[in-house]
């Protein structure tokens, strides 16, 4: 008997990392470490596509501070930068405000009704980002996330002929030496899209496998997708043109985030917007939770008419009312004769 895949009572918040859940870029504490200059770095890395041109290379704009990263690397002044020191300088990112914590009380607004737990719905937080794996990984974020999209390096990577040996050679000093996984604007919507189908939960589901809408683990209309800017317009699209909710966040102290998140809902590109402050009580905690609770009150409302629908009624007892019984035993009455016949 054909079943669908799954419930469809998971709630998805979908989070890009840089200026949404932190007020600048991860890479800082990077930075730091090593004693490297970070707006030299940034520009350097803004610059390479145009100075590659001119030498007759094509460079992808979205893969060229990862390979700047390689080449620090290489070059010396990031010397033996490895996941390890990666995912300790994660430990140093911090937060905005109400963060971590947030995100445990986001997965209490669908326990705050009676209904909503009697349909057993859940929240699950993912992040979707451009930035680095394994300092997501080290920040103190990581615990409260059901899942991580980023880039990531690869150390010391496998030889020539890795395949014929019995044994692979260690090495004691692992240093990065090779991308392994490119997250970048556009590519984050496969992520939403693994996300949808189930694919990070069940590894034999294709993200590019076509899947009825009710087969899918977290349809788009479950989604609430949080981003800082213009560079996330394809999720962006991608969650509100699926019937999901779309959320941007500026940095209060920066008048021109604001202009910008402005300019994205004039133009449909999101829902709302709201400061990059996740206390109790802020305008983006309250946005955040009453469109949860929305997405709540649809799915017990779905599951509700789905059971009304397809549950029948049990065979019963029919007692009939007063009228009908008086009406069946006059019908039973011997007829009078009448004069007339």
């Amino acid at each position: 008997m054909a079943t669908t895949l799954f419930t469809q009572n998971i709630i998805a918040c979908i989070w890009d990392f840089d200026k949404t859940l932190i007020p600048g870029y991860m890479q800082a504490p990077l930075f730091r470490r090593y004693g490297i200059d970070e707006a030299q770095f940034w520009n350097e890395t803004n610059k390479l596509t145009e100075h590659y041109r001119q030498r007759g290379y094509h460079l992808s704009p979205e893969i060229s501070y990862l390979n700047h990263l390689l080449t620090y690397t290489l070059a010396g002044p990031m010397k033996g930068l490895n996941n390890k020191i990666l995912r300790e300088c994660g430990g140093e990112i911090k937060f905005y405000a109400g963060l971590p914590e947030f995100f445990e009380r986001a997965q209490a607004f669908v326990r705050e009704k009676p209904e909503y737990l009697k349909h057993e719905i859940s929240l699950e937080h993912y992040i979707v980002s451009t930035g680095i794996a394994e300092m997501i990984r080290g920040s103190a974020i990581a615990g409260h996330v059901d899942g991580i999209w980023a880039c990531e390096f690869i150390e010391n990577p496998l030889q020539p002929g890795f395949l014929g040996q019995k044994e692979l050679s260690l090495s004691a000093e692992a240093e990065i030496a090779q991308i392994g996984l490119v997250i970048d604007n556009t590519t984050k919507t496969r992520a939403i899209y693994e996300i949808n189908k189930g694919t990070n939960k069940n590894p034999a589901i294709d993200v590019n496998a076509r899947m009825n809408a009710e087969d899918r683990r977290i349809p788009f209309p479950n989604m609430i997708y949080v981003a800082d800017g213009p560079s996330d317009v394809p999720s962006f699209s991608v969650v509100k043109g699926g019937g999901g909710r779309a959320y941007a966040v500026y940095n209060p102290d920066e008048a021109a985030e604001f202009a910008q998140n402005d300019r994205l809902r004039q133009t449909g590109r999101i829902d709302h917007y709201g400061p990059a402050d996740y206390t109790v009580g802020s305008s983006t905690t309250q946005w955040l939770r009453m469109h949860v609770h929305q997405i709540c009150d649809r799915i017990v409302a779905d599951r509700e008419a789905a059971v009304a629908q397809k549950a029948a009624k049990p065979p019963r007892h029919l007692n009939a009312t007063p009228e009908e019984e008086a009406a069946k035993r006059a019908a039973k009455a011997p007829k009078q004769a009448s004069f007339l016949e």
